[in-house]
């Protein structure tokens, strides 16, 4: 029921939605209206309402051209490999030389791959970038069956199957976990395609260190809890229609309840800026929250598996993990050098937590394994916004061309 109250909700409010979306931009467009101080109000008040709902539909990644060396470079999007579940797309850079090669794994989290648009450009100055492109769930049929932790994990080794020997991965938030694992697995079995570097961005390897508030909502109650109180089925007018599925607005509001007073503050903040005038630090706060409210559901499988197998039962950390019926051991991991990266301010993996990585990759060698504390940065920061560009991002692209 949980699904379809809110599906309800969201129906009743999307026609006056969409018409205070059509006056905020018609009032924008013309110049005598926003230089009118009462209809700039009318205008802010109109986004607000607008900004207010959730879509759930991929945004586009909208980049077009990067820059190399100052030399502009055009970008277009090219899908290397699809399944029903994800797409791995390619930002192709004409023009470029050879570079390194790196697969970004989004974290399947609530939001689209998109969350990591600043990621990729920055990577792109100096590598042939893909990325995840995760599928939302809502819109897969039953038909193509489950996809739980297993999957997710065997998605990755077969993407590098895809992209062949010397891809990079680099693995953001919550699929660090999947990423060791699937890089333990190729290394068991001596697979040429198994990467010559992992970087691991604040991830919870070890959930168990230094627990944050997200940590500890996930030991505070049972597994039966959560999928009793926060998973739900697809309506059926969907193309997943009944497909058991953590819906994206649930791990939004939970996102947002934990700093809900910012939050509040900053539509407060849109509203007075865009009344005042002062559009361009206004489209700052509408850009981010029109990216932030794009939410996608997580099959019921993968949040259960992960919640219980990350969150709960620590299994990775423990040399506990099975996957697909084979225990996942990182000490066989022998040629993959490893990065671990984490912000000194991140509340929702702490700092320990990614660092953990380095002691269950027990047979690298110390030259191959590397630790970098971000300071001043929350967990957004540790992947995107200017201390990624100027200061994270060197390590990272010094790692990358140093193992190619």
């Amino acid at each position: 029921m949980l699904y379809q109250v809110y599906q309800t909700y969201a129906d009743l409010m999307q026609p006056a939605c969409s018409v205070a979306d059509m006056m905020a931009v018609a009032m924008a467009a013309n110049p005598r209206l926003a230089a009118c101080e009462p209809m700039r109000a009318t205008r802010a008040a109109c986004e607000v309402l607008a900004l207010s709902r959730l879509t759930h539909h991929r945004p586009a990644f909208g980049i077009d051209s990067i820059t190399v060396d100052g030399t502009p470079m055009q970008v277009t999007e090219e899908v290397a490999a699809r399944t029903p579940f994800c797409t791995l797309l390619r930002f192709r850079k004409h023009g470029a030389g050879q570079q390194p090669r790196v697969l970004l794994v989004a974290p399947m989290s609530g939001h689209f791959a998109t969350l990591l648009r600043g990621t990729v450009q920055t990577m792109l100055r100096d590598h042939d970038v893909y990325i995840t492109d995760w599928h939302n769930p809502r819109d897969i049929s039953l038909m193509h069956g489950r996809f739980g932790f297993d999957e997710f994990v065997q998605h990755l080794i077969d993407f590098l199957h895809v992209l062949g020997g010397g891809t990079h991965l680099m693995a953001v938030c919550q699929p660090t976990v999947a990423a060791l694992a699937a890089v333990a697995l190729m290394a068991e079995d001596d697979d040429p395609a198994q990467p010559p570097s992992l970087i691991l961005m604040a991830g919870p390897i070890d959930a168990r260190i230094n627990p944050t508030k997200v940590n500890e909502l996930a030991t505070s109650q049972s597994i039966e809890w959560f999928e009793r109180t926060l998973t739900s089925h697809v309506p059926l007018r969907f193309a997943g229609a009944m497909r058991h599925v953590y819906p994206g607005f649930v791990q939004l509001t939970a996102f947002m309840s934990m700093n809900s007073e910012r939050h509040q503050q900053a539509f407060h903040d849109l509203y007075d800026l865009r009344a005042n005038g002062e559009h361009q630090r206004a489209d700052a706060i509408q850009t981010f929250y029109e990216e932030y409210f794009a939410t996608m559901d997580l099959s019921a499988e993968f949040y259960l598996e992960t919640v219980s197998m990350v969150f709960q039962r620590f299994l990775l950390a423990q040399g506990l993990l099975d996957v697909a019926g084979r225990r996942v051991d990182a000490r066989a991991i022998r040629r993959t050098a490893l990065l671990t990266v984490e912000g000194e301010r991140d509340d929702i993996c702490a700092i320990g937590q990614t660092m953990a990585a380095q002691d269950l990759c027990a047979s690298l060698r110390p030259y191959m394994r590397m630790h970098h504390v971000q300071t001043g940065v929350g967990h957004y920061g540790v992947f995107n916004g200017k201390r990624w560009d100027a200061q994270v991002y060197p390590i990272v692209r010094n790692t990358v061309h140093m193992t190619s």
